[in-house]
């Protein structure tokens, strides 16, 4: 809530700027200090990352080596350490991520890191939602399992119990179902003691709004309410109960032009756009989701400041906001807020608890890296003929046609072999001969083998385009002077003329029928492509009636498993004439 107006804090300066440094203002009798400790965009990165994944990090001082688990809980006891109020939490997706041996295990491995480093809640991230609201709500926080527990859902974890969900909640004030229903409590109220008296702090969380359309969150049941509405909606129902003491626990982000991860200069982006308009009644706001750096005074609709923050991503730095409330009104006195970014660096030594984490985990992925899933008879590779098909390409088609028809009702099965845009689904080849690594042999296939070949956390969609409008697609494979070739299931073929205008090139057939243009087509793609971010707009503008049915990397090693042995199909999909 608006406090004592505070001056020295200017918009695009970091707050530290002018002001005590964090964890050094001065407290006084009449003031309260609450310690706000925060990590976002985690994505389950467990061991240290490479420099490529962000195991690095510019600073004051220069670049700096960051990340690591075991090296984030050392760091978090030391910022935390001698602070009676301290609160840590999470700004989303926490999970989702893209270490093998996190994504194989049901993303379980993050949250038990999560727990150990003793988060209290997190704001429901667009990753959150990768899988479902189901696998968000029952499996990840309560601990239900799916499928064949061990083998689908509920591992043992480090300490040799089964999974139990996490020790924390998530909040979203803005992500609903089709009736309008919170998925999960919009705010969390935390309660600080201090002689004998306790204050409230209120976190309210909120999700990016694009969401339920997401590539990878992509969930056609869930709806995004608009987000200044939605916090000063929650805020004002915390203030109605009593809590003058409120922080935004934000899922969106923004970037500066600052060099390094504790300053502010000319912040842009949807977080800084909604900083300026969100209710005076919050006090903080913390952000995430653009994996940014940056530390934040941006001044409220009142014109007095207060602190936005934002720590990277896999667990390079925290965030840390250190408050002052009023000991007679619980309000936070705005001109002693201070705020910084730390670096988890590995000049530490690594937490045991944690590194144990680690170690267990990184075996239990590399015992499953190793797990055969099929033989193959041929190389499966992305090499393209003249005409842009390749074998591998032609696999994934039909993954994704196969895929949807244990599922719903499909006609037909693509995917985007060299997209114009964005990045390809297809990262490997399946070859025959034998890698040398753990558990292979010739011919066979282990199932991290195919994790890496295909996929990047996409499900796959099956929606409803008519003939004229899958017509306009497939023209969309030439733009400018780039040619971006799909590949289509076997049940399918086309012929392209590049004699011909743009707009008039190709000629589909489907089951060996030639396209009908006022015919509806069920196709099955992943949602990366077909909501245009493969640069094949005409996707976008055309679909309707969208069913989700399973991620990329899940659907293709369940294909593999069902059909054993695989031989390459010949390049006859795709023809051109003259």
């Amino acid at each position: 809530m608006r406090k004592a107006l505070a001056t020295v804090a200017l918009a695009g300066v970091g707050l530290s700027s002018g002001t005590a440094m964090a964890g050094e203002a001065a407290t006084t009798p009449e003031t309260v200090p609450v310690q706000l400790v925060s990590i976002t965009d985690f994505h389950g990165y467990l061991r240290p990352p490479s420099p490529a994944d962000g195991g690095t990090i510019a600073g004051p001082q220069g670049t700096q080596v960051v990340g690591g688990a075991a090296y984030l809980a050392t760091h978090l006891k030391t910022i935390r350490a001698g602070h009676r109020n301290s609160i840590l939490f999470s700004d989303g997706d926490n999970f989702s991520g893209w270490p093998f041996e996190v994504d194989v295990h049901a993303d379980e491995p993050t949250i038990e890191a999560l727990n150990a480093f003793g988060i209290e809640f997190s704001s429901v991230g667009n990753h959150e939602l990768d899988v479902s609201k189901s696998f968000l709500v029952d499996h990840m926080t309560k601990g239900k399992c799916f499928g064949t527990p061990g083998v689908d859902s509920c591992f043992t974890d480090s300490t040799g119990r089964r999974f139990h969900g996490a020790d924390f909640e998530f909040q979203s004030a803005n992500i609903v179902d089709a009736k309008g229903r919170p998925i999960v409590a919009p705010y969390t109220i935390r309660w600080v003691r201090d002689h004998g008296r306790t204050f409230p702090v209120g976190f309210i969380g909120l999700t990016v709004p694009d969401t339920p359309v997401g590539s990878t969150s992509y969930q056609p049941e869930l709806k995004a309410l608009d987000p200044v509405e939605s916090a000063n909606r929650a805020a004002a129902e915390l203030t109605r109960r009593g809590v003058k003491a409120i922080v935004l626990n934000m899922h969106d982000g923004g970037t500066d032009a600052s060099p390094t991860y504790d300053d502010c200069v000319n912040p842009t982006g949807p977080a800084i756009d909604l900083a300026r308009k969100v209710t005076p009644q919050i006090d903080a706001i913390v952000t995430g989701h653009w994996h940014a750096a940056f530390n934040c005074s941006i001044p409220d609709p009142d014109g007095n400041p207060r602190p936005v923050v934002e720590a990277a991503n896999h667990g390079r730095l925290i965030s840390e906001i250190n408050l002052q409330l009023d000991r007679r009104t619980g309000e936070v006195l705005r001109d002693r807020t201070t705020s910084a970014n730390h670096a988890v660096t590995r000049d530490v030594v690594p937490d045991p608890q944690l590194q144990k984490i680690v170690d267990y985990w990184a075996a239990a992925g590399q015992r499953k890296y190793a797990e055969p899933v099929a033989t193959v008879t041929g190389d499966f590779t992305r090499t393209p003929n003249a005409v842009g098909e390749s074998t591998m390409a032609d696999l994934a088609a039909d993954v994704h046609l196969w895929t949807a028809r244990r599922y719903t009702q499909a006609d037909l099965g693509l995917i985007a072999a060299k997209p114009a845009t964005g990045s390809t689904a297809l990262r490997g080849d399946l070859l025959v001969a034998n890698s040398n690594k753990p558990g292979d042999a010739d011919g066979r296939v282990l199932l991290g083998e195919s994790w890496e070949a295909y996929g990047y956390g996409n499900p796959i969609l099956t929606v409803s385009l008519t003939g004229a409008e899958l017509d306009a697609v497939f023209e969309q494979q030439w733009q400018g002077d780039k040619f971006a070739p799909l590949a289509v299931s076997k049940n399918a073929s086309y012929t392209f003329d590049t004699s011909r205008a743009v707009g008039d090139r190709v000629e589909l057939a489907i089951d060996g029928k030639p396209l009908d243009p006022a015919k509806t087509y069920r196709v099955a793609a992943l949602a990366y492509t077909v909501i245009g971010a493969d640069g094949y707009t005409a996707f976008k503008t055309s679909y309707s009636d969208p069913i989700r049915t399973d991620t990329d990397h899940e659907a293709f090693a369940t294909y593999l498993r069902a059909h054993g042995t695989l031989t390459p199909a010949p390049l006859d999909r795709v023809t051109q004439k003259g």
